[in-house]
């Protein structure tokens, strides 16, 4: 096994490499208005680190969101394209299941992602394998009470410590934990889902009203 993990769905793009034993090479780097111009040399950067070429690569892990939908798509699309390059499955993750798996947290907990526009992405954890809720965006102090008294993890907890007065790191998911989470389940038989966005809400970017299409006569 060797998994080509990325994830691009917050501010960081993160890009590993997984043999099915650990992690052998990784890269993060956080720009969230770069996700097109840093993803490709991020992963050149962890095969050249690993020793290896693309076409060692047996499958490819993508974190699907919840995120934005310009910086989400950009991991999506070179997942895909890279899977049909290369005749190998893509696999999507749940972002906040990254941030989760790199929390590693015994207890009950919260993990919560910046959704701009004063709202966060989150889903409350059992513990660092286990959601128990589907991934979710509101306004911080509209869900005060779903996660009072529960650790946080995550920038959209660092933003609102009102909400989640025990919030600490991480910050950005990491495609190395992604790649872990993954070849847990894929170990222990479970079958991935194919990797379709989680948008949750609409683009920023619309049509606006009372458009007319001009068309030459």
């Amino acid at each position: 096994m060797l998994l080509l993990a990325l994830d691009t769905a917050t501010p960081a793009v993160t890009v590993a490499l997984h043999d099915g034993r650990d992690v052998i090479a990784s890269s993060s780097q956080v720009d969230a208005r770069r996700h097109g111009e840093l993803l490709l040399p991020a992963i050149d950067r962890v095969l050249a680190e690993a020793g290896l070429r693309l076409d060692a690569v047996t499958g490819i892990v993508a974190g699907i969101g919840p995120g934005p939908y310009t910086g989400l798509r950009v991991g999506l699309m070179t997942a895909d394209t890279f899977g049909l390059a290369l005749g190998v499955p893509v696999h999507g993750v749940c972002t906040l299941d990254g941030l989760a798996c790199a929390a590693d947290l015994e207890g009950p907990f919260v993990v919560a992602t910046d959704a701009r526009r004063k709202e966060v992405y989150w889903a409350r954890y059992a513990d660092s394998r286990t959601r128990v809720t589907d991934p979710a965006v509101d306004r911080p102090a509209d869900i005060a009470e779903q996660v009072e008294g529960l650790p946080a993890v995550g920038a959209g907890a660092l933003l609102y410590p009102d909400t989640f007065p025990k919030a600490h790191e991480p910050e950005h998911v990491s495609a190395a934990a992604l790649a872990r989470l993954a070849a847990e389940r894929l170990a222990a038989g479970e079958e991935l889902p194919a990797p379709r966005p989680l948008y949750l809400r609409r683009p920023d970017a619309q049509v606006p009203k009372n458009y007319k299409v001009v068309t030459p006569k």
